[in-house]
């Protein structure tokens, strides 16, 4: 059986929300428990993946694309989730900071979960296309800003979007 804070650890994935205990029991009990040791790669940007990585305890770092500061990854976080679902390339490197447990959650173990269990593929179903529309709708959103007319600084901070760039003020050559 599935220890109640592994239960509530999936139950904090937002993709596993709405799951019965049930069937949060069954993800955990097939799931692989695995560990870390500080600096133990997680994940690699670019490698292909074959499942998700739930974490259970302790602190990874999602590696930053260069002159970002690295994020980050808390317990309860999930890294690589749509190599649980299709084949994917993980997008990220991520890096144990302290002892970190995970449990992996496979594409193949979920896949035969979902065999046994048609409500988990349409909970995971209607998880992908909420998300799906959400993004379509924030595309929508943008793509209306990019319109004639300059977005007011609120529209730019309400979609994340950086301030416009200013023109570099420098030192003007005096005639003559």
């Amino acid at each position: 059986m599935a220890s109640p804070s592994i239960v509530d650890t999936l139950q904090q994935a937002a993709i596993f929300q709405g799951l019965r205990p049930a069937q949060l029991a069954a993800l955990a009990r097939h799931a692989e428990r695995m560990k870390f040791a500080p600096g133990d790669i997680i994940t690699r940007a670019g490698d292909a993946g074959n499942g998700a990585y739930l974490v259970v305890a302790g602190i990874a770092e999602r590696l930053a694309d260069p002159g970002e500061r690295p994020e980050a990854v808390q317990p309860g976080s999930l890294i690589g989730q749509l190599a649980m679902l299709i084949e994917h390339c993980y997008g990220s490197t991520v890096i144990a900071r302290d002892r970190v447990l995970c449990l992996k959650i496979t594409r193949p173990g979920l896949q035969a979960q979902m065999a046994t269990d048609p409500s988990l593929s349409q909970h995971l179903e209607r998880h992908v296309t909420e998300r799906l529309m959400a993004v379509a709708q924030r595309l929508r959103e943008i793509d209306s800003l990019l319109q004639p007319g300059t977005p007011t600084p609120a529209d730019r901070s309400r979609l994340g979007l950086p301030p416009p760039a200013q023109p570099a003020l420098g030192r003007m050559a005096s005639p003559g």
